[in-house]
């Protein structure tokens, strides 16, 4: 931009040039919103109260983040100044913060706002207003439409890329099996399905069958019962937490002993596996991409060190073990990347670009093996994982890291 604005001024008025001694900088604001010669202005919404405030640390550690990135200068010599805004999970309340965020503001781009429903009310505005949509912390598949949304890109791997490392894993060790799918009739459940359906192909019809609950059901006995009596080879159950810990217990319960998936939302070891009993849930299978501060096999990996080290120094009031955590600290990082390789052009148009030129990065804190990956056509970040299967008092990762289907 500094080239830009020289030429303005070799090229324009007396006047313009006058007013640009004088500290007045005509087009830089049009330009590059957001952004001066000090400072970058960052927006983000998330829910620091309401059904979902756990996942509001995700901001408060992305605001020490930067915090320590200021103490080191910045980037390209300019301190980020980061502005998020509680939405209490309801998109009304999104939809007036993220104007605001805009329109008053002013900041250059929206970075990792939560939550599938309240990033749906504001997505359609912000690609209108051309706003970079960054890293938005969901699991839909919708989130990588780059043709309806190209100013929208989410982060972690959807929930159809982990249907489809799930199904080739399952196909891999028996490739006549067949599938059943338990799946939770939304956006999430619904991407579980076509990722089925994607590696199967014209097969799904004959080797897999689906059956969905509501999010109001009380239990999904019956659905796991309907599905056992087609005597299926593995059961992929995609959905949350709760039922997903329904599932486990009826199958064990029934005597059935399928290749059982469940989504990595819905596996943690305190909230999921341990209630139900370790002893039900051994042998059940899910994934995972990021390095877990918690798991004694990390203890010593510089990465997992550098962010204990962070944690200790920029958010001591933060749970290091907290894989929320963990998650923001990463997508700061990837987002850091973006912004060096701005190289201090930090119109919105180059902020974007340089979201989508991101080229098998390496980043200390994701499982050996994954990368990130974006292109204008590649709004996908993360399409690998790696399979995890309860055994004896926890998770323990196997295996090689697996590819979505690529699509």
């Amino acid at each position: 931009m500094v080239s830009i604005n020289r030429r303005t001024l070799l090229s324009g008025t007396a006047s313009t040039a006058l007013a640009a001694l004088a500290g007045i900088r005509p087009g830089f604001a049009e330009d590059t919103p957001g952004v001066t010669a000090t400072e970058i202005r960052i927006g983000s919404t998330t829910s620091l109260s309401g059904p979902v405030s756990a996942l509001g640390v995700q901001a408060r550690c992305q605001e020490a983040y930067f915090r320590m990135l200021n103490e080191q200068g910045g980037i390209a010599g300019r301190q980020i100044k980061y502005i998020y805004y509680d939405d209490a999970f309801n998109p009304a309340k999104t939809v007036e913060q993220v104007r605001r965020l805009i329109e008053s503001d002013n900041v250059a781009f929206l970075f990792n706002m939560l939550g599938t429903a309240p990033n749906s009310a504001v997505v359609k505005y912000i690609n209108a207003a051309k706003v970079p949509h960054l890293f938005l912390s969901v699991n839909g598949d919708k989130w990588g439409d780059y043709k309806t949304y190209p100013w929208t890109m989410g982060f972690a791997p959807s929930a159809r890329t982990e249907a489809q490392v799930f199904v080739k894993y399952a196909l891999s060790k028996n490739p006549n099996a067949k599938i059943a799918v338990l799946y939770q009739n939304d956006d999430l459940g619904k991407d579980f399905v076509t990722g089925t359906r994607d590696v199967l192909g014209e097969r799904f019809a004959s080797s897999a069958v689906a059956i969905s609950h509501e999010v109001t059901d009380p239990t999904i006995d019956s659905q796991i019962v309907t599905l056992r009596g087609g005597n299926p080879d593995v059961l992929i159950s995609g959905t949350t937490a709760k039922f997903a810990a329904q599932a486990i217990r009826k199958i064990h319960e029934l005597g059935w002993k399928p290749m059982h998936f469940i989504a990595s939302g819905a596996a943690s070891l305190t909230s999921t596996i341990i209630p139900v009993g370790l002893d039900k849930a051994q042998g059940t299978i899910s994934s995972a991409y990021v390095k877990d501060a918690a798991d004694p096999a990390w203890a010593n990996d510089p990465g997992v060190k550098d962010f204990m080290a962070f944690m200790a120094k920029y958010f001591p009031e933060g749970n290091p073990k907290e894989g929320y955590n963990m998650y923001a600290y990463m997508v700061a990082g990837v987002l850091k990347i973006v912004l060096d390789q701005c190289k201090g052009n930090f119109t919105r148009d180059n902020i974007m670009a340089q979201a989508n030129n991101l080229k098998d990065v390496e980043v200390p804190t994701l499982l050996p093996g994954i990368r990130v990956n974006t292109s204008p056509t590649n709004h996908h970040p993360l399409q690998q994982l790696q399979l995890q299967r309860v055994e004896g008092a926890g998770w323990l990762r196997f295996g090689e890291v697996i590819q979505g289907a690529n699509l």
